[in-house]
């Protein structure tokens, strides 16, 4: 069992900055692929950058390139998504999930949840 924790959401105006953290205790953290997906009220959950369980290899979302950075750090069991120049468009709900070892893209091939954090950009 892996419990992930996301934190650092909140209401930032456009053009703002927002750092998200994801917390987490279980099993060997650096075995695990994390990645960041978001919800906006009435759409589906989207993937939004994953990074591999070394940090080696990240992708990122069209729309997140450029804007967003995610890293992590394993001696810490803490995976961060840097989000900068926010657009309302970005507002939902970041969950951050993992799975064993490759990133990928489909939220059903993440096993393992956090409860979310709430990002609300205004116009």
């Amino acid at each position: 069992q892996v419990q992930l924790v996301e934190s650092g959401g909140g209401l930032v105006q456009a053009g703002g900055s927002l750092r998200l953290s994801c917390a987490a205790s279980g099993r060997t953290f650096g075995d695990y692929a994390m990645g960041w997906f978001r919800q906006a009220p009435g759409k589906e959950r989207e993937f939004v950058a994953g990074v591999s369980w070394s940090g080696g290899r990240t992708d990122y979302a069209d729309s997140a390139k450029g804007r967003f950075t995610i890293s992590r750090d394993n001696a810490k069991n803490t995976v961060y998504l840097q989000m900068n120049s926010l657009k309302p468009v970005d507002t939902g709900v970041y969950y951050c999930a993992a799975r064993f070892l490759a990133v990928v893209r489909s939220s059903t091939e993440y096993g393992y949840w956090g409860q979310g954090t709430q990002v609300t950009v205004s116009s």
